[in-house]
């Protein structure tokens, strides 16, 4: 940390707390105000519960292998970007010469792009992270859309239906989740290029890329229409929705208290 100058210190303090803070207010608003993520996860649980009032499901697993095709190509294209990363780590003196004669580049050591480099790797890693368990868990969704069948059956009662739907949709909305911060980290990996040309770039670009993000999924033409589908206008939610999901997430621990309990009564 010697060799790394105040205002690089200072772009790299900004762009984690941007990062971090930006995910964590994207969490906790999405409870409260109509987003992307939030509207997917209605339509979600509106979907499963049609998957358990239908014969036919071959659609349904072909859209969830839709999706996971399109993951594994995200963490495919990563571990190769990674190979990149390390090559140039291994030329680093040749990286730093390029790096330094491009205009409006600030001067910097071999030491100082080779922690960038090593920077940009732990970025890329954890979106590998994130896209595999994304995949695992898309998995775990075909696995419950195959039961599904069962679900279908004129002796099944509405509740059991319900309860299906509503814990598949959440399992396929945490694989969603876990693919929405895989991208997410590409975003940021972007800001973070940035930093290898001037520390000021750095911090506009990862400013914008807040904006980008925030406008994506709180401001853009998609989530209306998304939202028109339900009936809902962009901006906080009706007390009577925010109570619906409150209730709902009050019945799933309920039900996982009453397993639990059930399973201690076994043992």
């Amino acid at each position: 940390m010697n060799e790394l100058p105040l205002i690089d210190i200072v772009a790299l303090a900004w762009f984690v707390v941007l990062w971090v803070g930006y995910s964590l207010f994207a969490k906790k608003r999405a409870r409260h105000i109509h987003c992307l993520s939030s509207i997917l996860r209605s339509l979600r649980v509106d979907w499963m519960y049609a998957v358990t009032h239908k014969d036919n499901h071959i659609a349904d697993a072909s859209l969830i292998g839709n999706v996971e095709r399109n993951v594994t190509f995200f963490a495919s294209s990563t571990v190769l970007v990674l190979a990149g990363v390390f090559t140039v780590l291994a030329s680093s003196d040749a990286f730093v010469r390029v790096i330094n004669q491009l205009p409006f580049t600030a001067e910097q050591t071999a030491n100082l792009v080779i922690l960038k480099l090593a920077g940009l790797a732990a970025i890329l890693v954890f979106a590998f992270f994130k896209f595999t368990w994304s995949i695992r868990q898309f998995g775990f969704v075909s696995v419950l859309l195959g039961m599904a069948p069962n679900m279908s059956r004129s002796t099944v009662s509405e509740e059991a239906r319900d309860r299906y739907a509503r814990n598949t949709a959440k399992v396929l909305d945490q694989a969603g989740h876990e693919y929405n911060y895989g991208l997410r980290a590409y975003y940021f990996a972007l800001a973070y290029l940035c930093w290898f040309t001037n520390p000021l770039f750095f911090i506009v670009a990862s400013a914008v890329v807040v904006g980008v993000l925030y406008r994506r999924e709180y401001r853009s033409r998609v989530l209306r229409a998304l939202l028109a589908t339900k009936g809902f206008e962009p901006g906080p939610m009706p007390e009577d929705e925010r109570k619906a999901q409150l209730k709902a997430t009050s019945t799933r621990l309920e039900e996982f208290e009453n397993e639990l309990k059930d399973s201690k009564q076994g043992d």
